[in-house]
């Protein structure tokens, strides 16, 4: 993992910030079974106690007092042969097993590390980037505070020795695949090994089976010198920034590489499958009083605060307006602080619910702009924010009309969204390949499923009337389709679903929307309940939230998977919610036990509600500042 260039230092720093306390894994295998893994990068003499440039180094000290605390706390360090052999049934890990790491192959790996494993006999993994060992005499690496030349690598030799020793094995890091390619027109580069290219002399994208053969060449070439140069093929891979999917996981697997990692959670289950297994990044050199601490500690549960973003609003005619308007929006979600960002990813210009057009390269709708990926990659690595893609599920209308007269759903409602007919395989097909293509050309940390996501009680007659249920779990198992699709390219996707406020309140009306809270959070991560009075004709919106709150309590007792989403503004009258009634609907909702809040629209333009009430109200900050 990590670092080097300047276009990936804000994004991992967050990381850096943010996975040390990420939410634990369910509790999927007993204690003993689950393996502690830590990630290492630079050991140095040299470091900084805090405010080091380099946010990846430790200290040679600080290590070896952690290897030490390991030690004298009951972990026991594990190689990756034991963490395979317990993975296919044989003998059990034993008691707080713990895999140390260390990624990008740095020469103090070997002048730091290696001594240190030996006295204490200790096994580590050393996950090397084969295109930066024996680096050639003159050439660099941008690597965070400084060029990185050859004195600051690896060489074969080191290698060789290492493990020779039998206490290090040897992952590969990928060939050439840690740095950042071009990935739109506008100029964002995102990380190679899951990037489709972007040439501008062309003005086209790689192709899969290009972007396919690109990766398998590289990690072909990383697993030919690894064997060449220590007798032995790389059983594991470490892929750069943590950033990978399903695919070319399935590459590396053919290439003898089934173990994986990834940086997400501390710890995993030792079971059959190994891929994406968790790691605790260390940084900022802690000491081992800190390091204790972390690991001791339960992680602060999350508490959503989101912004939901029209993107038809960054987009304009004007290439140079849209850079201001960006520039805007970035500016506005650094200054609140939120921690998820839902990201519209479908241009619906005539406000009518469905798409018109994408965001986003794609093989079956009208592309308006190219926009998508780059404002979701400005939004995480400048603005620090998860950003879930906001997708509709049924709400398309296909350029071509014979397609959208024979898809759509047939209706007596005169005032609902355009759907079209998710039954019909060639519907099914065309809204999962929209998915896959958003996945595929763009980033994102999970998936909102927007409001049209509903089917009357007179609406498609293959439901029999009565079929209330079926209706509801036929629409969740088609978005579990769409999830499927998407993660093909992006995996471990997080699912929020928007939900009606009346099936709440009002159960009977499950009928008319084909919408249920339990079933709903049995199946998504979250549910986005559109906590908006004004919308419902709430005569007290106030007292309107306060029996919303109680009626969500039923099936969700302690409120962990709703995030209640206030509208600020009042769409009846065409007038904003005041910023001070906004804040204390907050303040209202967080009393009565809400831990999650959003809200719709975010005026990022005009500034409405004001930075100053937005921060106050859905910051996720410990304390909302302002930042000057």
């Amino acid at each position: 993992m990590k670092r080097h260039s300047t276009w990936l230092r804000p994004l991992l720093a967050l990381c850096a910030l943010l996975l040390p306390f990420a939410a634990p894994a369910a509790p999927t295998a007993p204690e003993a079974e689950r393996l502690l893994v830590l990630s290492y990068h630079d050991i140095r003499d040299d470091v900084a106690r805090k405010g080091d440039p380099d946010l990846y180094a430790v200290s040679t000290q600080n290590f070896a007092a952690h290897l030490d605390w390991l030690d004298g706390q009951g972990y026991h360090p594990v190689s990756l042969s034991q963490v395979i052999e317990a993975s296919k049934g044989g003998r059990p890990l034993p008691p707080r097993p713990v895999l140390l790491t260390f990624d990008d192959g740095l020469r103090s790996v070997y002048t730091r590390v290696f001594p240190l494993l030996q006295a204490y006999g200790y096994p580590a993994l050393v996950a090397v980037v084969t295109d930066w060992v024996d680096l050639p005499a003159g050439r660099t690496v941008d690597y965070g505070p400084r060029p990185f030349t050859r004195d600051d690598f690896l060489t074969w030799a080191q290698i060789r020795e290492m493990q020779e020793s039998g206490l290090v094995e040897i992952a590969s890091h990928t060939n050439d695949l840690h740095h950042g390619v071009l990935s739109n027109p506008q100029g964002n580069s995102t990380p190679a090994a899951v990037t489709r290219i972007y040439d501008p002399a062309t003005k086209r994208y790689e192709t899969e089976d290009q972007y396919l053969a690109r990766i398998r060449s590289d990690l072909e070439r990383s697993v030919q010198l690894i064997r060449t140069h220590t007798g032995r093929a790389p059983r594991a891979i470490v892929w750069p920034y943590a950033a990978y999917n399903s695919v070319i996981s399935r590459i590396a697997d053919s290439l003898g590489m089934t173990v994986s990692f990834d940086l997400e959670g501390r710890n995993t289950p030792v079971q059959p499958d190994l891929h994406g297994m968790a790691r605790l990044l260390v940084t900022g050199n802690p000491t081992v009083v800190e390091l204790a601490n972390i690991l001791r500690s339960d992680p602060d549960p999350v508490r959503i605060r989101a912004l939901q973003i029209d993107l038809d609003a960054v987009y304009d005619d004007d290439p140079a307006q849209i850079e201001r308007n960006l520039d805007a929006l970035v500016e506005r979600v650094k200054k609140i602080g939120p921690n998820r960002i839902f990201l519209q990813a479908f241009a619906d210009p005539d406000g009518n619910g469905s798409a018109d057009a994408l965001y986003f390269p794609n093989r079956f709708m009208p592309m308006r702009a190219d926009l998508y990926n780059r404002v979701a990659w400005q939004l995480r690595t400048r603005a620090g924010a998860e950003v879930y893609a906001w997708l509709p599920v049924l709400g398309y209308e296909p350029a071509d009309p014979r397609q959208r007269e024979e898809w759509a759903i047939r209706s007596p409602e005169a005032d609902g969204i355009f759907r079209l007919d998710f039954t019909r395989p060639e519907v099914r097909r065309f809204i999962a390949g929209i998915y896959e293509d958003l996945a595929a050309n763009s980033y994102m940390d999970g998936l909102l499923f927007h409001d049209d996501a509903y089917l009357r009680d007179v609406e498609l007659p293959q439901f029999l009337p009565g079929q209330t249920e079926a209706r509801t779990q036929a629409l969740i198992d088609f978005t579990l389709e769409l999830r499927d699709a998407a993660q093909r390219w992006r995996p471990k996707l997080k699912m929020v679903r928007n939900l009606y406020a009346r099936p709440v309140l009002e159960p009977e009306s499950q009928a008319w929307f084909a919408q249920r809270l339990d079933m709903f959070n049995h199946a998504y991560d979250y549910t986005a309940l559109m906590a908006m009075p004004w919308m419902e004709g709430a005569r007290d919106p106030e007292r309107w939230l306060d029996r919303l709150v109680e009626a969500v309590r039923v099936h969700d007792p302690e409120l962990r998977q709703t995030v209640f989403e206030l509208q600020t503004v009042d769409w009846n009258r065409r007038q904003p919610i005041p910023g001070k009634r906004l804040k204390a609907q907050t303040r209202r909702l967080i009393a009565q036990g809400v831990r999650h809040l959003a809200w719709y629209p975010d005026d990022f333009i005009a500034d409405r509600p004001s930075t100053a009430d937005a921060r106050a109200a859905l910051s996720a900050r410990t304390f909302p500042y302002a930042e000057e």
